[in-house]
């Protein structure tokens, strides 16, 4: 019987160890992946809103706080650290792909 319980034990310390590393990991997924998304918004929003530069910059900034938490909430509540890296990946690709537009197509160009 101590063989089991020795085994028992090595297999929790190793899971242990796999959810640790999984959390660590949706956390840098949060924070950097988070950042990501919500700065190509903010530059995505600022260029597209139908309003005054300055209104349309400081609107973006006050949304991206919402967006950075969302997609905080998304990391950890997706049911893998694969989906949750997906789910980020997506908005991420299309947000610099409009972003890109908006900047080729904004009178002004691009900022220097």
């Amino acid at each position: 019987m101590a063989d089991v319980s020795g085994l028992i034990e090595r297999d929790r310390i190793r899971r242990g160890w796999r959810y640790r590393s999984a959390v660590a990991g949706r956390v840098l997924l949060a924070a950097f992946g988070g950042y990501g998304v919500a700065a190509l918004a903010t530059a995505f929003l600022s260029l597209t809103l139908p309003m005054v530069r300055s209104e349309a910059v400081a609107t973006a900034t006050l949304l991206s706080f919402a967006i950075l938490a969302g997609a905080v909430i998304w990391v950890f509540a997706a049911r893998t650290l694969t989906r949750a890296a997906i789910g980020l990946a997506l908005p991420l690709a299309l947000l610099g792909l409009g972003l890109w537009i908006a900047l080729a197509l904004s009178p002004a160009g691009a900022p220097a």
